[in-house]
């Protein structure tokens, strides 16, 4: 029997070219980058969802809530640049992105009531109103830069945060009278690490109790215990400001790694000082019957759920600011200036014709101060 044999054509069946190899190869690269791109839009989407949901309710979170607030609008958007040169993902990735965009955009901290301005011009009897945390009073030698900060501010009731040493026993007696000297006229109420100076009179000082807070761990019995301070002010003719000096505990210590249980036994503990003082002053604010202004250190950013927490008959004061993305947090050398800690609340019968956050504290805080002009309706 005769067996033909015959030579295969180069690009037949009986013998693949590289061309389909190519093919497969450019097939796959182009699955991975399609994979890639619509996985981490439906992760960031989840993540999005997750914290909308759980933020503000589980101690745990309290070590997400430290992502940048901007986040929330560069991350959709990046995502959506990427895959627009690419003809398979775009479509999907710009729905998810959209979707996230649209949960999360609240969350990114842009101040777009402020576009409507404040309560129009003030008064002659306005009142001008500093809050600052001042970084461990006056700790590290910065004594007259701190007073001479707080003196060109020139306002008649000031909010002050973190009077106490972190390496040091103190402030005492003497930084007291340098205080009382700094100024005169003013009425000084302590209680803690908070400080709050008035030229109106002070008709009531009360540090408000959390009765749920956990036993102390550090510092004095009223460091640790009062982190509210309420003041009731004369402003005349009968009428009555409440303001509220609050300090509410940091959310978490970065002095331990993620990848170690001490950093989340520090975060469920933080949960538990802040959680109290929270109740304290929305107890406190619902049964007041006298307009309030509440101002200082939240430890929140705009990004976290713990915002509902803030009574419900107060307001954010960003609407008399033009800041469009106000951040007062870190002003420290080497930090993004990306977070806004410190806030300022306000019920309805208050008036806020202007809200501003002042400049750079030359390395004597790392929070920058609050600036406001208010009256009363």
């Amino acid at each position: 029997m005769t067996v033909a044999v015959s030579a295969a054509r180069p690009g037949t069946d009986a013998e693949p070219s590289d061309g389909p190899r190519r093919a497969r190869g450019r097939r796959g690269w182009r699955w991975w980058l399609y994979t890639g791109l619509v996985g981490a839009a439906a992760v960031w989407l989840a993540f999005t969802v997750a914290h909308l949901v759980v933020s503000g309710r589980w101690w745990f979170w309290l070590a997400v809530d430290a992502v940048p607030p901007p986040a929330f609008l560069g991350v959709p958007l990046l995502l959506a640049a990427a895959a627009a040169p690419c003809r398979r993902s775009r479509r999907p990735v710009a729905l998810l992105a959209a979707a996230a965009l649209l949960l999360g955009g609240p969350l990114a901290g842009l101040n777009l009531r402020g576009l409507a301005g404040g309560d129009g011009p003030p008064p002659a009897d306005a009142v001008r109103v500093f809050s600052w945390n001042t970084g461990y009073w006056d700790e590290g030698g910065q004594t007259d830069q701190m007073y001479a900060l707080l003196r060109a501010a020139d306002a008649d009731v000031y909010l002050l945060q973190e009077y106490w040493y972190e390496h040091s026993a103190g402030p005492g007696e003497a930084e007291l009278a340098r205080l009382r000297a700094e100024f005169p006229g003013f009425q000084v109420a302590v209680a803690g690490e908070l400080v709050t100076l008035s030229r109106h009179p002070v008709l009531r000082a009360l540090p408000l109790d959390a009765p749920d807070m956990p036993p102390p761990r550090w510092g004095s019995p009223d460091h640790w215990r009062y982190k509210v301070l309420r003041t009731d002010l004369d402003l005349g003719s009968g009428r009555v400001l409440s303001v509220y000096n609050l300090h509410l505990p940091v959310q978490l210590v970065p002095d331990h790694s993620p990848l170690g249980g001490e950093f989340y036994r520090v975060v469920r503990e933080q949960h538990a000082q802040r959680e109290p003082q929270w109740r304290a002053l929305d107890r406190d604010v619902a049964a007041n019957p006298h307009p309030v202004l509440v101002a200082g250190d939240l430890n929140t950013s705009p990004a976290m759920g713990d915002l509902a927490k803030v009574p419900e008959r107060l307001r954010d004061a960003g609407y008399a600011s033009s800041a469009r993305y106000p951040a007062t947090w870190s002003d420290a050398p080497g930090w993004p200036r990306w977070w806004r800690l410190d806030w300022a609340f306000v019920s309805a019968g208050v008036r806020v014709h202007s809200y501003r956050f002042g400049g750079p504290t030359n390395g004597v805080s790392d929070h920058r101060p609050q600036q406001l002009l208010l009256s009363l309706r």
